[in-house]
């Protein structure tokens, strides 16, 4: 339990004196009584299916999420995309000019990208050989300034998780907010973060309905802490950020759970296969690294080489050469069996 935690401490002066844009559907919600005629929002009243404002706190998604997660919705912010998440962290609790935030790298680079558009300092502490926090490093690095730090687990590009007791030591020691990204975590076996939420009231949980639900295209990021920072963040939120497209096919896909789970071990078998294949069919492959993702890393050879050759057979994947630990590093996402196969011939064929 984090003691004698207080996130007003956190908040930025201006966000503090914040009056929230109050929307026509915040001031009356019931859009769906027939009785009703609304001539509120200056919309346009031919019916069209979209031509009315969509719902400003996307309950209906929430509702489902939070069956399936088992957290309440007023634990729960949606954005638009995971990035749109981060970047109301920023402008909620990061000073420009003033606060800093740690991560660590190799991680997800929109970290580094928002800092720099939020015109806040980013301290890089490098993870430790075996991609594990450095604890010491990273306290060592944090002062009085230093607001937020990003621990993506499982990590990208590395594909581990980190070590639970870590992650509970720097909840405990870190004084401030500790965002857990947790956008691959369906594909782990690790338990997710959101049963310990209530325990540390500075912890932050985001994640995505890109990966394992299959909808990156509509970009849907959630959002998962105390009611207190859901608040901040939904004062601060553009009020109508997620889309009524995108709710309605989030709701859709949503009801389709075990349709989900179904995806997910398929990927997770195919990423137990694509391994072992790997390891042992490709000769210029020195090391497959474990995975809590449904991607690969690997080291080869030369990475720019693979890279352009296997481009050359019409395979796409990510050279992260040139990311701090990972010189002559490959990411490779997990396909359908039939992709995969063609990525195994393919990387046996220039050999």
């Amino acid at each position: 339990m984090k003691a004698n935690f207080n996130i007003h401490n956190f908040v930025r002066e201006n966000i503090k004196s914040l009056k929230p844009y109050s929307s026509a559907r915040d001031e009356y919600k019931d859009i769906n009584n027939k009785d009703m005629i609304f001539l509120d929002a200056n919309e346009n009243p031919f019916e069209n299916g979209v031509n009315r404002y969509p719902d400003p706190q996307q309950i209906n998604v929430k509702n489902l999420l939070s069956e399936i997660k088992g957290i309440h919705p007023q634990h729960i912010l949606l954005g638009n995309g995971s990035d749109e998440v981060l970047d109301l962290l920023f402008r909620a609790f990061c000073e420009p000019h003033v606060d800093n935030i740690i991560t660590l790298p190799p991680t997800y680079g929109m970290y580094g990208v928002l800092a720099n558009v939020n015109a806040v300092e980013n301290r890089q502490v490098l993870l430790k050989d075996n991609f594990q926090p450095n604890i010491q490093n990273i306290l060592s690095e944090s002062d009085v300034r230093s607001k937020i730090l990003f621990l993506c687990s499982p990590n990208n590009p590395t594909g581990n998780s980190f070590n639970e007791k870590c992650i509970h030591e720097l909840l405990i020691r870190f004084k401030g907010l500790v965002v857990v990204d947790e956008a691959y975590i369906d594909f782990s076996q690790q338990e997710s973060w959101l049963k310990k939420l209530a325990k540390f009231p500075n912890l932050i949980i985001t994640q995505t309905l890109s990966k394992a639900y299959g909808l990156a295209g509509i970009r849907l990021g959630v959002c998962y802490a105390s009611k207190e920072i859901i608040q901040i963040l939904n004062n601060i939120k553009p009020p109508y950020n997620v889309n009524e497209l995108t709710q309605q096919r989030a709701i859709s896909r949503l009801q389709k759970i075990d349709e989900i789970k179904n995806e997910i071990g398929q990927l997770i078998s195919e990423r137990k296969r694509l391994k072992k294949e790997l390891e042992c069919c490709v000769s210029f492959i020195e090391k497959v690294y474990p995975s809590d993702g449904n991607f690969l890393l690997l080291k080869v050879d030369d990475a720019n080489k693979r890279y352009q050759q296997l481009i050359e057979y019409g395979v796409v994947i990510r050279n992260r050469t040139t990311q701090p630990l990972c010189e002559n590093c490959l990411r490779i996402s997990v396909g359908v069996c039939e992709e995969n196969q063609r990525l195994i011939r393919a990387l046996k064929a220039i050999q």
